[in-house]
């Protein structure tokens, strides 16, 4: 069974009506709903101790995946340094719509993770531009959300390893909007959706690109390298 850790800075939910009606147990649980259909899922949030994420949780999580918007600055070092650690040891990341300013991938992207925004309840189209990718499996052509918050180019991240969806706006706007990465012996994927005023975690497409992702980002059963000081193979 693979093992999810779902995190969530669980602070819009608390304080802003609109919020909690659509996400009235929070935005982790949410995801830990559709999630644990084929996961074990465990929910970790910013006010817990060690931010829930701890050396323990971590070691013990294949997946993790990350929300948060308007806390960010209040993660602290240590933990950011920690789940960086475990993702260049193999553990997978998956980034959820405004996470892309979270410490931690801006801390693995190396860039500002900066963008263009609008909120204006305009329709959103996820086009798939990489149909034979694992991480689209189900999902055809695109994805039509009624209301998504608009991110738009250009997006301050370095080019994409693997481009999975290119969004397009009402207003016009284009964004890539679902991105994959490599860093040491982990997989990432940025995923646009998620607006916490908007039901996009109820859209059972939506649903289907992060359970994919979770497939497609837990570690391997490869043997990982070993570095540092190495003694010869052969006699010398």
């Amino acid at each position: 069974m693979i093992n999810v850790t779902v995190w969530n800075e669980y602070r819009h939910e608390k304080t802003d009506e609109k919020v909690r009606e659509v996400y009235p147990e929070g935005i982790h649980e949410q995801l830990k709903n559709f999630l644990q259909e084929d996961f074990q899922v465990r929910t970790a949030t910013l006010d817990e101790e060690e931010h829930g994420l701890t050396e323990e949780v971590l070691n013990d999580t294949d997946v993790l995946i990350w929300w948060g918007h308007i806390a960010h600055d209040e993660v602290s070092e240590e933990i950011v340094n920690r789940v960086h650690e475990r993702v260049l040891q193999g553990m997978g990341l998956i980034v959820l719509h405004s996470g892309h300013m979270s410490k931690i991938f801006v801390k693995l992207m190396g860039t500002t993770c900066d963008l263009k925004w609008r909120e204006a309840d305009e329709k959103c189209r996820i086009w798939n531009v990489n149909p034979s990718h694992p991480i689209v499996e189900g999902i055809g052509e695109y994805i039509d959300l009624e209301k998504e918050e608009m991110y738009g180019e250009h997006f301050d991240i370095p080019t994409p390893e693997e481009l999975i969806f290119i969004n397009w706006y009402q207003g016009g706007e284009v964004f890539r909007g679902g991105c994959t990465y490599r860093r040491g012996n982990g997989k990432i994927f940025y995923f646009q959706p998620g607006h916490e005023t908007y039901p996009s975690y109820y859209h059972p497409k939506v649903q289907r690109v992060i359970k994919n992702a979770v497939r497609w980002a837990t570690p391997t059963d490869n043997t990982y390298p070993t570095y540092g000081n190495h003694q010869p193979l052969e006699k010398l």
